[in-house]
């Protein structure tokens, strides 16, 4: 797999994918996000991630959205795309990264990016995860951080595989997490 940083916002490039393979794919062709791919060995698009400052703290970097394509979803191909702009974006002098997840697989996927959940949520039910892990006033050790997440997803209708899912991680530590910047 390769992974290419195709530019930093505010001045992304349009990246045109097939919204048949890949979700959220009209948000790639806003050009005020950067953008990063996976690619496989033939050269061929597989991931692809959005991201842009905070319009607050210009510290912090926001992953927007994250795809990978249909035929090659739980390959873990989305972990390593995300630990790549997470690297670049804290040699460019970024503090933190965040991003807000809607589905259990997501949050697994960026645990296993090296981010931890906040505790928060956004306004549209999003759990907020953050790299490094958050420096704030809760007392949870790692393994109650990465629960605390899973239970918000508990308390959700969901469909039977993420139920499944969930169900496979109860009481579990979390993923070994690479949260080194290389």
């Amino acid at each position: 797999m390769e992974y290419e940083l195709l530019g930093w916002p505010p001045d992304g490039p349009k990246l045109r994918l097939d919204y048949e393979r890949f979700s959220y794919a009209g948000k790639f062709v806003m050009t005020n996000t950067g953008k990063a791919v996976a690619r496989s060995a033939d050269g061929e698009i597989v991931a692809a991630v959005a991201f842009n400052e905070d319009r607050t703290d210009a510290d912090t970097l926001w992953l927007r959205y994250v795809t990978v394509d249909r035929d090659r979803r739980g390959e873990g191909i989305g972990p390593p795309l995300c630990r790549e702009v997470r690297d670049r974006a804290r040699k460019r002098g970024y503090e933190r990264l965040r991003i807000a997840v809607n589905n259990p697989f997501a949050y697994e996927a960026l645990y296993r990016a090296g981010f931890a959940y906040t505790g928060e949520t956004t306004g549209i039910a999003e759990l907020i995860l953050e790299y490094p892990t958050p420096d704030d006033d809760t007392d949870w050790d790692d393994r109650e951080r990465y629960q605390a997440g899973l239970e918000e997803f508990r308390d959700r209708d969901l469909s039977d595989d993420e139920t499944a899912f969930l169900d496979t991680r109860r009481d579990n530590e979390p993923p070994d997490r690479e949260t080194r910047d290389e």
